[in-house]
């Protein structure tokens, strides 16, 4: 979607952004929408990880019910 829009584009969106907010307040919602982003790739970011983080964990746990599984018919 972003990926077509171009320089010309760009710039037409800057200049409209402009004349709406003006000047004051344009770096004001260039920060909000900086943070806003940021916050945005760090929950996907948590939610990846913790997705993997209790795949992992799960596997560990089959793993070790595995090994005294093994130890109990080796140790009787």
């Amino acid at each position: 979607m972003l990926s077509n829009i171009g320089i010309p584009g760009l710039i037409l969106i800057l200049v409209i952004a402009l004349i709406i907010f003006g000047p004051s307040k344009l770096p004001e919602i260039g920060r909000a929408f900086g943070s806003t982003l940021k916050e945005f790739k760090k929950a996907t970011n948590d939610l990846v990880n913790g997705d993997n983080e209790q795949k992992n964990s799960t596997k560990e746990k089959s793993e070790v019910i595995e090994l005294k599984k093994n130890e109990t018919k080796t140790g009787s």
